[in-house]
């Protein structure tokens, strides 16, 4: 059947009726347009607006830009509206999904998954959230002490080719050079920190190997096709713009970008809400930001929450010792940008 304002009308009826929790829900604005949703914000509203589309799809909006969910049968959007319906009811995503057992325990099991698409919830980490990747997701906010954090796994990956694909002095590579060396390589003497715009620090992390950097040095771009010689089958960077509070990730597999809709901005993560289109090629960080949520509530940062959702996903993680006390692999550029 395909879904009409009145079937909508009718099927919201239904379900509040069946429900205490919603008795005092109302079904939001409809429109058939997104202008239609703009002209309702600019006249003061701020709640949930649904755009009913042609096809049927219903698109729920709370903010300009900001597309909440998107249902295309009925029982998928029934779901949606009492999944924002809860959200204002409880501030915890724990009490959240408590909430929608009560109004459908299919719906609380889905809650836990991420999403309304049957998928069982991942099972608990059981680990320190800060300990493996998300320790440095802070810091990293602030582009701390690098801006971008770029990650390659594939089969027989040298993180030492890749930092010097990237542009790092291959004297320092060969020798081993720590980042603490660099230090006494420059004369400076106000920490080590002083060369962090003019170096790279690199190693190995589970199966990823990782290139720590603010930026290449000029005229060096890092070889793709040598990148693909090394048998580099995933890629993952993220990047921090603290000044313009742009945060990217950028998730590559087999020489594809795995996304939506073109640039994932981690900004875009609201506790409580899936940041990704449920059923999409990010889904699988759906269900590992909800995993995170559910099983530390005491996190409250969400960029912390979501570089641990990275590491239980993909396995990203970081040396923290290595790299708080200088120890990790370093370079600076090589002058002409390793050309």
């Amino acid at each position: 059947m395909q879904i009409t304002e009145a079937v909508l009308a009718r099927a919201w009826r239904r379900l509040a009726a069946g429900s205490d929790l919603l008795d005092d829900t109302v079904l939001p604005p409809i429109g058939t347009s997104y202008e239609q949703y703009e002209e309702h914000v600019e006249g003061g509203y701020t709640g949930l607006y649904l755009v009913l589309e042609d096809d049927g799809t219903v698109c729920g909006y709370s903010g300009p830009y900001d597309e909440v969910f998107i249902a295309r049968d009925l029982d998928e959007t029934l779901y949606f509206l009492a999944e924002e319906a809860v959200r204002g009811l409880d501030g915890t995503v724990a009490g959240q999904a408590v909430l929608m057992d009560r109004i459908d325990p299919a719906w609380g099991r889905g809650f836990r998954g991420g999403g309304p698409d049957g998928t069982e919830p991942a099972p608990p980490c059981g680990r320190d959230p800060l300990e493996g990747f998300a320790w440095i997701a802070g810091s990293w906010h602030e582009q701390t002490p690098y801006t971008n954090l770029a990650f390659f796994r594939g089969e027989n990956v040298s993180a030492e080719r890749i930092a010097l694909s990237h542009g790092a002095d291959p004297g320092h590579v060969a020798a081993g050079t720590r980042l603490a060396d660099l230090t006494d390589m420059t004369g400076a003497d106000r920490g080590y920190w002083d060369t962090d715009w003019r170096s790279c620090c690199f190693g190995q992390a589970g199966d990823w190997a990782f290139l720590l950097y603010h930026d290449t040095p000029p005229g060096a771009r890092a070889d793709r096709g040598a990148l693909a010689g090394k048998a580099v089958t995933e890629t993952v960077r993220l990047s921090a713009c603290s000044a313009k509070a742009i945060y990217t990730l950028d998730y590559t597999r087999d020489g594809h970008r795995v996304d939506d809709d073109g640039i994932v901005e981690l900004i875009y993560y609201d506790r409580g809400r899936t940041p990704y289109v449920r059923g999409g090629r990010l889904d699988f960080l759906n269900r590992a930001i909800r995993r995170a949520e559910l099983d530390h509530p005491e996190v409250t940062d969400e960029f912390a929450l979501y570089f641990h959702a990275l590491e239980t996903s993909l396995g990203l993680r970081l040396p923290q010792r290595d790299i708080r006390e200088g120890t990790v692999r370093a370079a600076l550029w090589a002058p002409g940008g390793g050309r």
